[in-house]
């Protein structure tokens, strides 16, 4: 969420990051939260100027009826109960303004950073970088949907059966594969000095607010109505949350965890070949990794987050690229974002396996996430996150670009992780 400060002081600012977001109304939005606030910080000085009167006369009532002044007691008197009544009015009136501008507020996206390029959607996002092995595969190369049946690793209509489309059933090297890839991407985060935990795969309203899922996608979450609790679509949900309402200590930043959950989206409305098998999913596996970081140093953290998803996709050998998202394909509450991608060579598509983000204050300020400098000054953080990586179409790749006559290979940095070399 935006930091009123950060609104008023930098207005045109924030019109234009937001414009660049291609979010509609954007100064007619943020002038009406400049009214509410406006409008509360009026009324909360009528107020103050009241209640300082409400001080001053009550404590003068005492002295007058000691003089015997009673009449003039009782005019304070009457006084003071006018203006009790008309702070009942004054307070609800900013108690509302307050609430409407707060209300407001969650409706607003996060603002980019300058360097987010211009742009609509996914075809004007700028290629960064391009890395990994080219991969030849035989003349007759399938698809990973028809590798799975092949090779007896995954059941799709069984999952139908079970739950619906969109919940596969993992089987024999299938599960393994799927159990080595979690393995290996938590075993590469510890070594990166990230803490692991293993939180709830359900959280309450006040986490999605926090993090920015709730208002923005509450038809894309899994919600149990009865208890009022949601299935979470990433680990950076609960994760991220446990720093809610809480102030850290300087020495302790950045913080650094990563947890592997499964992951429930959804996906209203999808259909057709791009979502076909792995490519998209309503239940899913994926490694997360969060910092919550001082803003000075946010940006290394953000770069050392690029390199440790590099670093993982080089030692799958799989051939990828990363992209700098640009201002219309970024998501809701990120500052800056970075998508990887790994190529597919048998569907002949790129297919997208992580975003990492820089979120500045914005999750922070929803969170009253805060850390004291050593001046004893609290200050909100920086979060980012970023996945590390999204299990299916990792997996997708990985069987399409390693299919030979013989079967499939296994990377060699997954063999001590899986027990095979090859799957055939």
């Amino acid at each position: 969420m935006l930091t009123i400060k950060q609104i008023t002081e930098n207005t045109d600012a924030v019109i234009r990051g937001l414009e660049k977001k291609h979010f509609k109304n954007a100064k007619e939005t943020i002038d009406q939260v400049i009214a509410f606030n406006d409008k509360r910080r009026s009324t909360q000085s009528v107020l103050d100027n009241n209640l300082s009167e409400v001080n001053s006369i009550s404590k003068s009532i005492g002295q007058l009826m000691k003089e015997g002044k009673k009449e003039e007691a009782e005019t304070a008197k009457s006084r003071v109960a006018e203006l009790k009544e008309t702070n009942k009015t004054l307070q609800a009136e900013m108690d509302q303004a307050t609430e409407d501008m707060q209300n407001l507020l969650y409706t607003i996206p996060n603002v980019p950073y300058d360097e987010v390029p211009e742009g609509v959607g996914a075809e004007d996002n700028v290629v960064e970088k391009m890395g990994g092995m080219e991969t030849e595969l035989p003349k007759d190369a399938l698809p990973h949907w028809e590798l799975t049946k092949k090779y007896d690793l995954i059941d799709f209509d069984l999952g139908v059966k079970i739950t619906g489309a969109g919940f596969p059933v993992y089987k024999g090297k299938g599960a393994q594969l799927q159990r080595a890839l979690i393995n290996f991407f938590l075993d590469e985060a510890r070594k990166a000095g990230y803490l692991e935990i293993m939180p709830p795969t359900v959280v309450n309203a006040a986490s999605g607010y926090g993090t920015g899922q709730l208002p923005d996608k509450e038809g894309q979450m899994y919600h149990c109505e009865v208890d009022d609790l949601y299935l979470i679509p990433t680990a950076e949900v609960p994760v991220t949350n446990i720093y809610r309402d809480v102030i850290l200590e300087e020495k302790q930043l950045p913080i650094k965890n990563c947890a592997y959950t499964q992951c429930f989206r959804r996906e209203a409305g999808s259909y057709g070949k791009d979502v076909r098998g792995l490519n998209r999913l309503h239940e899913f596996s994926k490694v997360e990794l969060v910092r919550i970081d001082k803003p000075e140093h946010s940006k290394q953290s953000h770069k050392e987050m690029l390199d440790h998803v590099e670093g993982l996709l080089q030692k799958l050998e799989l051939p990828y690229r990363i992209l700098r998202l640009c201002g219309g394909d970024m998501s809701f509450t990120a500052a800056l974002c970075f998508d990887f991608e790994v190529y597919s060579e048998a569907q002949k598509r790129w297919l997208e396996v992580s975003s990492v983000s820089n979120f500045d204050t914005y999750q922070a300020n929803r969170l009253k996430c805060r850390y004291r400098s050593g001046e004893k000054k609290t200050e909100l953080c920086h979060t980012l996150n970023g996945s590390a990586l999204a299990l299916p179409r990792i997996v997708a790749a990985l069987l399409e670009n390693n299919q030979t006559p013989e079967g499939i290979r296994i990377p060699k940095a997954l063999v001590p992780y899986t027990g095979f070399e090859m799957i055939d």
